[in-house]
């Protein structure tokens, strides 16, 4: 069974999606009902009432606070009741858990830990989001029934994408392209370069190579414990690119934001910035195109899952190819150890 990290700040839901009314998400096992105070700030509290444990989703709200909906007992922002039907001051004990979120890169974060370990200036974000040289593509929540480590191996992982997305993210041919991998803090970057090939297919379109072949690059940042980023891109093969010269190129990051919902199952969000002005045409061919990869990825990672949940003898192979998923995992092990 994984053993969860829960000093942590985790992606919760697109900010798109949680407004002014309960919403229900689930997250490291545990039952949230989420909503938008009149402020706009996001609120999370456990979603279970402590008289009957009746879910505090199917109240309403009274302003910035939950009414329970089986016997009215009303819990504020920071988990405190302030209306108990029959009892003038609700005693301290009469609460439920609050837990702190945050907003950043179009996404509501949530903190499961120790609430006075919660530091909003070390939520994720990307500088070039807010970079007008970048236009942003927003995808979907992709609920993929298979533990998040699974999904956290895929994104730690360029040698795959040869056998999985042969007509999305690969060329063909490059197979035994080297990888090279290493750990830095509680992340580990694993690259590689395509030097002399074609564009992929995602890329075509996007910029006007004059046929040429291209240098590629591929950097994966996986930060511990469930958000990747994938810098990858591509300029004309002979102008620089792997000394450093990309001024002329194209360029990505597709950001992944994992929430582990419990051992089987995880959301995928996921976002896409380049290095070039919107186009409501070319993104909607984009967004279309690497959910067509990451379906790839779901139906393989599913797969996995329900090979994983069928009792039989065995040992697991390694490759050369694991090194960085190991560092991976090693480094959730060691954050779930400290609770940090």
């Amino acid at each position: 069974m994984t053993a969860y990290a829960y000093n942590a700040w985790y992606p919760l839901a697109w900010s798109r999606d949680i407004g002014q009314g309960i919403s229900t998400r689930r997250i490291l096992e545990e039952d949230l009902a989420v909503y938008r105070t009149e402020d706009g700030t996001v609120a999370a509290l456990e979603d279970a009432c402590p008289h009957r444990l009746a879910p505090l989703s199917l109240g309403r709200l009274r302003g910035n606070a939950i009414e329970c909906g089986y016997h009215g007992l009303t819990f504020d922002c920071s988990g405190r009741c302030t209306v108990a039907p029959g009892i003038a001051r609700p005693p301290e004990s009469f609460r439920v858990r609050s837990y702190p979120t945050a907003e950043s890169m179009g996404m509501v974060w949530v903190w499961m830990g120790d609430a006075d370990k919660a530091d909003r200036s070390q939520v994720f974000h990307l500088p070039q989001y807010d970079d007008p040289a970048y236009s942003v593509v927003e995808g979907d929540a992709l609920p993929v029934q298979a533990n998040y480590l699974s999904l956290a191996d895929n994104l730690c992982d360029p040698t795959h994408v040869v056998y999985v997305h042969p007509t999305t993210l690969a060329s063909a041919g490059r197979e035994e392209t080297r990888v090279q991998h290493e750990r830095q803090g509680n992340k580990v970057v694993t690259w590689r370069w395509v030097i002399d090939g074609p564009l992929i297919p995602v890329f075509e379109g996007l910029k006007d190579f004059g046929g040429a072949n291209v240098d590629r690059w591929h950097y994966y940042h996986y930060h511990a414990p469930s958000v990747a980023v994938i810098d990858f891109g591509s300029a004309k093969t002979g102008t620089g690119a792997p000394e450093g010269n990309r001024d002329d190129c194209i360029q990505m990051f597709a950001c992944h934001f994992i929430t582990p919902v419990d051992q089987r199952s995880c959301v995928q969000h996921w976002l896409c910035l380049r290095n070039s002005p919107a186009d409501p045409v070319i993104d909607e061919r984009l967004r279309s195109n690497l959910r067509m990869a990451f379906d790839e990825d779901k139906r393989v990672l599913e797969a996995i899952q329900r090979n994983e949940d069928k009792p039989r003898e065995w040992k697991r192979v390694h490759l050369g190819l694991d090194g960085s998923s190991i560092k991976m995992r090693r480094i959730v092990e060691e954050m779930t150890a400290s609770n940090g």
